[in-house]
């Protein structure tokens, strides 16, 4: 049974050019990744490894470098922003930051309907459909975003971003501003909603605990490249690259303030070229061949890009 595919990533690079050392960042080195209707893709990896610059991709926001990126088969770039909006839309990770104080909530959710002149005697029924989707009253409509907690301010947030009826979401870190009493709410909401309105999610975080809860499949991120794909449950139960085996073992800090080596390592590395294989230097297991040729995933139900993978 063939699936409807919603977005794909062919061979996507992005660099950035460095004023002050006159050199090229490369954030993004050609990753390919395909979302298709109904499924929940996670993006994973630390501070640093590209994820949302990716993800600013997917929604068209900034071009690729290199590559070519495609919503519904037909190149993002070349799709009206308008219509793009009505197709993509994006979840981001504060809803403290990401709501302006000077409006309503009704106002708020429907910023996109207020875009294309619709009536506020058209809009409101929507709004107030909208929020009681996301599980708040619709007379919340009335009130300002100092009035509601974080919880609800990302329900606010994510009613913001579904009164469009888009069909992907691009969620960047939806609960890491939250309480972790908070984090499971929404949790719970995304779920219900991508089971109810049929929609696809592209999940940008560090969580792995987001990750098991919220996606079907995972692609892990370093230094730009995709090092390991597949379904949760596989990549997560028995991770087969070197990097993905040290982000499971690190999914809780030793102490408050603590800040992995690794978070320092891709700081550094992002900053100088390579050769061969970027995670060689902080691998228990290179050999050879890691320091001479880039390792290539090889496209099956789970890749791994790695010359000694277990």
């Amino acid at each position: 049974m063939s699936r409807t595919m919603v977005l794909e990533t062919a061979s996507v690079s992005k660099e950035f050019k460095l004023k002050e050392k006159a050199a090229t960042l490369k954030a993004v080195r050609e990753v390919s990744l395909r979302i298709y209707q109904g499924e929940s893709l996670a993006l994973v990896g630390e501070s640093g490894s590209g994820k949302s610059t990716l993800a600013k991709m997917m929604l068209g926001l900034t071009p690729p470098t290199s590559g070519d990126i495609y919503l519904y088969d037909r190149p993002i770039q070349a799709i009206p922003v308008r219509e793009r909006a009505a197709l993509v839309q994006p979840v981001f990770q504060d809803p403290f930051a990401s709501l302006n104080p000077k409006k309503t909530i009704g106002e708020i959710v429907a910023m996109a309907l207020i875009a294309r002149q619709c009536s506020k005697k058209r809009y409101e029924p929507l709004v107030h459909e909208m929020l009681e989707k996301v599980g708040l009253p619709s007379e919340y409509a009335q009130r300002s975003p100092k009035e509601l907690s974080g919880g609800q301010r990302q329900r606010v947030a994510i009613a913001r971003a579904l009164i469009s009826q888009p069909r992907l979401l691009v969620c960047d870190e939806p609960t890491s501003a939250l309480d972790v009493s908070v984090q499971a709410q929404i949790i719970n909401l995304l779920n219900d909603l991508r089971t109810t309105l049929n929609l696809s999610y592209l999940i940008v975080t560090h969580n792995m605990g987001v990750v098991a809860h919220l996606a079907d499949r995972v692609a892990v991120m370093y230094f730009g490249k995709i090092v390991e794909e597949g379904p949760v449950r596989e990549v997560l139960r028995a991770p087969q690259h070197p990097y993905t085996q040290e982000l499971m073992s690190a999914v809780l800090p030793l102490k408050p303030g603590y800040v992995f080596p690794a978070q320092l390592a891709v700081a550094q590395a992002s900053q100088v070229d390579f050769t061969g294989c970027a995670y060689q230097g902080r691998c228990t297991r290179a050999v050879a061949e890691c320091s001479t040729r880039e390792p290539v995933a090889q496209a099956h139900t789970r890749s791994i890009a790695c010359h000694s993978p277990i």
